[in-house]
């Protein structure tokens, strides 16, 4: 029978399907999860303590004469890592990077584009990501679906935190340096200054960091 999943943080629909034998989207658009998908809408920002219902696995049966040679194909599960780097709100063009996912390096002798992004398939359950610059002397950690809906105030946090306006804990709780945040990234987005989250500020923010 189904088995109802709740949400941990750090968890996907990919890596909870990757973690559980299916595809995302066989997860993702199982009709026991159709409410879920209404609140959320994005599969890989998901809130702790959501319940992801998984299917029931269901044997394939595929006919192939004997004596002679078949190629099955699976599709693609692989998630990509998308980031950018800016130094002075520039874009850290063709710079050297070694890339390690969960503490194994999978990119080295590389360089990112010329708007200082890396991209790079990794594993759907992948954790923990570092990126290394100057020959491993500058260091950037990581935290692979770690995210939080943007409807959530840890998900404004987190967002707002990475993009350089917050400094303070990712608690889901209101806070008057979350306010001055908000207040300096509607500043710099030529929005009014009111320091709360409104719909237009958070489509703002949610544009600003890419999702």
């Amino acid at each position: 029978m189904p088995l109802n999943y709740q949400v941990k943080q750090g968890d996907c629909i990919s890596s909870i399907a990757f973690e559980h034998g299916f595809h995302p989207d066989t997860v993702w658009n199982f009709p026991a999860n159709a409410e879920l998908k209404k609140i959320r809408r994005d599969p890989n920002v998901l809130q702790p303590g959501d319940i992801v219902v998984i299917p029931d696995i269901r044997p394939k049966e595929v006919g192939g004469a004997t004596n002679q040679v078949h190629k099955f194909y699976r599709k693609a599960v692989p998630e990509k890592l998308r980031l950018q780097f800016k130094l002075n709100n520039q874009p850290r063009a063709n710079e050297p990077f070694e890339l390690e996912v969960d503490g194994e390096i999978v990119l080295t002798g590389r360089k990112t584009d010329s708007q200082g992004r890396i991209q790079c398939p990794i594993p759907p359950n992948a954790r923990e990501v570092r990126v290394f610059f100057n020959g491993g002397r500058e260091a950037y950690k990581f935290y692979a679906g770690f995210l939080n809906p943007i409807d959530e105030i840890s998900g404004i946090q987190a967002r707002l935190k990475n993009l350089g306006y917050y400094s303070g804990p990712v608690d889901n709780k209101p806070s008057s340096s979350f306010e001055d945040a908000v207040r300096s990234f509607q500043r710099a987005n030529n929005l009014r200054e009111t320091g709360e989250t409104d719909d237009q500020t958070k489509a703002a923010i949610k544009g600003a960091y890419g999702g």
